[in-house]
């Protein structure tokens, strides 16, 4: 090969080495100012974390919250939604959306505990009438005043969310007076109202982590326990149980939160789609929470049907009346401010 013909194959090279690399740094800018048009027309990422499965009330809201505000955004905010504790647990997630790590979750009210003790409101037995008036409480004066000392304390609080009202149920006797439940060991979550309602009618409340209560059902450990019917029939508390009090005396539920630093973040529209998008939520979380609660009674009904080993009891008026009058006489012990607050209690028991 002559001298002539190898410059002119090395020349043509060079050139398709420079023309290579320079396709290269042109993606490399495209993307940049792509990025750079992205970010200057608002686009806001928000991860909503939560701890259940995406089939349940909590988990088919989050998807519909999704849904519905990047509908409602135009796109300008991208939700993502990580169920089943795909990035944190609810025992950390509040710290992570102080950090700004995520941007949005639903934590059961025992988890504001230390931060907010008032939301032990919701633990009190008895101070609900029905579903109903738990909604116009949450909806009303008492819950904003409840969202408002979240929102203080760093948080943006959004909304409650409903799991439903809980069951009594025991192996050793059923519950039908509140004398019935002395002597009787009940499990409880960390809570000062519940412990107190326990001890009012003469029982001795035990605290377990929910992920011991089959075993410790199963084992004799404790009797009996309180639960939503959903959380029943889902960990089979109904087949370790004799007995199951139909009472609804007390509530499980979530508030939706979001990080105070994105919610600082978005614009007065973005805000306003939000607010708007959970708002819908909730409403359907409500709906799906209730047929959740009735689909799951129905099936722990059919399981007592069929097999005879558990007895439901459906409390008459004056049944009720009594076990309200036993453990209402707590109420007072959590007048004080830095427990619930006089207000706040009368408040709720005044809403019509």
């Amino acid at each position: 090969m002559t001298t002539t013909m190898k410059s002119l194959i090395s020349s043509v090279a060079v050139a398709s080495m420079l023309i290579f690399t320079g396709c290269g740094e042109d993606k490399k800018e495209e993307k940049t100012i792509a990025k750079k048009q992205a970010d200057s027309t608002g686009q806001y990422v928000l991860k909503f974390s939560h701890v259940v499965s995406p089939n349940t009330p909590k988990g088919k809201a989050a998807d519909f919250f999704e849904q519905r505000l990047e509908e409602l955004s135009k796109g300008r905010i991208d939700v993502q939604v990580y169920p089943s504790s795909q990035l944190y647990k609810d025992n950390a997630v509040l710290k992570a959306l102080k950090l700004d790590s995520v941007q949005m979750a639903a934590p059961s009210f025992s988890k504001f505990g230390k931060i907010v003790p008032q939301l032990a409101l919701f633990d009190l037995p008895f101070l609900f009438k029905d579903m109903g008036h738990l909604h116009r409480v949450q909806d009303g004066e008492v819950g904003q005043k409840l969202k408002d000392m979240v929102t203080s304390k760093g948080y943006v609080a959004l909304n409650f969310w409903d799991n439903h009202f809980k069951q009594l149920s025991s192996s050793k006797k059923p519950l039908i007076k509140p004398e019935d439940a002395v002597g009787q060991k009940f499990r409880i979550m960390s809570s000062k109202v519940l412990e107190a309602q326990f001890h009012a009618v003469g029982a001795n409340p035990q605290m377990m982590p929910f992920s011991e209560v089959y075993s410790g059902l199963q084992q004799g450990v404790i009797d009996g326990q309180e639960n939503t019917n959903s959380n029943i029939f889902t960990k089979k508390f109904h087949e370790v149980q004799k007995y199951l009090t139909v009472t609804n005396h007390g509530y499980l539920g979530y508030l939706v939160v979001m990080s105070q630093k994105f919610w600082d973040k978005l614009p007065a529209d973005l805000q306003a789609n939000v607010k708007q998008a959970m708002q819908d939520a909730t409403d359907k979380e409500r709906e799906y929470a209730e047929e959740l609660n009735n689909k799951q009674f129905n099936e722990i009904k059919a399981y007592a049907k069929k097999t005879g080993n558990l007895e439901i009891i459906n409390l008459s008026a004056e049944q009720k009346d009594a076990w309200r009058q036993a453990v209402s006489k707590i109420y007072p012990d959590f007048y004080d401010n830095g427990k619930i607050g006089e207000e706040l209690i009368k408040g709720a028991l005044a809403t019509e």
